[in-house]
């Protein structure tokens, strides 16, 4: 598959890459991505076209590499970025400051467009060296979530110049990622293995519910919901393992899955083909996770956890692909794992997967498109 692989050495270590969201009736691929790079001395956040990449040549060699439309400077290590619509992408900053850029493509060019400054920080906002830095930020426009090392929550409008809503102390440790369950409840990751939930119709700064990794308090680093079953939830951390949660039941993960030998930095579910699974980790490997071979070729997979037959009767793909990700025991042979990147020496820091394309940014100061995921 590397063969479908094109990669453009950009100079920067890249920290995040993202997939400008397509219009909701476009039948193309995605074309345009955004990277952020950090540990550099001039971090930048950077706009690419795919151009006609992957519409092969006669002799059916990929027609070049992604090419640069536009970036600007940025100040700090980008920590996590998101498309809050296809013009406007939210940026986190390691100085604990969030920043909204907006992509002109008329003239192809790159400007800040609002910034909550210090929105975490230590002690107080008024310290020079006050700055924490935000951790992580989800975008359900026009509102915004941000964490950070701080522990702290912060609701944004992208219309209002102030917070809407601050949990000072959300967390007495640093919360590493975030993600909408629902319109109006977060789940956040924190770094001693608890999961969270925030209900933000709820006045009161607690958590609705909590849930945690047994024994270890491994760090959490990463989160992701199923797209279409919203209590089925993945996360990664330190010990590179995936844990797949149903916030339904219990305060446990239903199944921990060996995975990479290093930190886990992102874990993504296929926004429309959930069956399918993507993480990345520091020990520069990126795995495709694939359930849905299970669903024709391995009924008995189905009656795991002492499920009837008659459930199959009625069972629906996407049923039996939730059983495939929430099954008592979904050990490896009974999904398909592939690392995409063989061999990869440097960290994968970031990926994005939309329609049949993956992009995925490195240590080893390259970006990577493959626009033949599925191929």
């Amino acid at each position: 598959a590397m063969e479908d692989v094109s990669a453009k050495f950009v100079s920067q270590k890249i920290s995040r890459t993202r997939w400008r969201p397509l219009p909701a009736a476009a039948l193309q691929p995605p074309d345009v991505f955004a990277t952020g790079s950090w540990d550099n001395e001039d971090n930048r956040i950077s706009i690419w076209s795919t151009g006609d990449l992957g519409n092969a040549g006669l002799n059916g060699e990929c027609q070049g590499e992604p090419h640069l439309l536009c970036d600007i400077q940025h100040n700090g290590d980008v920590m996590d970025m998101q498309f809050l619509d296809q013009e406007r992408i939210v940026v986190a900053s390691s100085t604990g400051t969030v920043t909204i850029f907006r992509h002109h493509q008329n003239n192809q060019t790159l400007s800040a467009n609002h910034q909550w400054e210090k929105a975490h920080y230590h002690v107080d906002q008024d310290t020079s060296c006050g700055g924490a830095a935000c951790t992580g930020v989800v975008c359900n426009n026009p509102e915004i979530v941000t964490v950070g090392e701080d522990g702290r929550i912060n609701l944004f409008r992208a219309d209002q110049k102030d917070a809407v809503r601050t949990i000072d102390n959300a967390d007495s440790s640093t919360l590493h990622a975030v993600t909408f369950l629902r319109t109006t409840e977060i789940l956040t990751v924190n770094s001693i293995g608890q999961l969270k939930i925030w209900d933000l119709r709820h006045q009161r700064n607690e958590p609705s519910q909590i849930f945690s990794l047994a024994g270890d308090r491994v760090p959490l680093h990463c989160v992701d919901r199923h797209p279409n079953q919203q209590h089925v939830v993945a996360t990664g951390g330190q010990d590179g393992m995936l844990s797949i949660w149903d916030i339904r039941q219990g305060s446990m993960p239903v199944s921990l899955l060996n995975a990479h030998e290093a930190e886990m930095w992102e874990v993504h579910f296929h926004p429309s083909d959930p069956d399918h699974l993507f993480t990345c980790s520091e020990d520069g490997s990126l795995w495709h996770w694939d359930t849905s071979s299970n669903i024709y070729e391995k009924p008995s997979f189905l009656h795991q956890g002492g499920r009837s037959t008659a459930y199959l009767s009625h069972s629906t793909i996407n049923q039996s692909v939730v059983s495939a990700w929430l099954s008592n025991n979904p050990t490896k042979d009974r999904m398909e794992i592939t690392n995409l990147i063989p061999n990869q020496t440097l960290s994968v820091n970031s990926l994005d997967v939309l329609g049949p394309c993956l992009v995925y940014g490195t240590d080893s100061e390259a970006i990577y498109v493959n626009k033949q995921l599925f191929a």
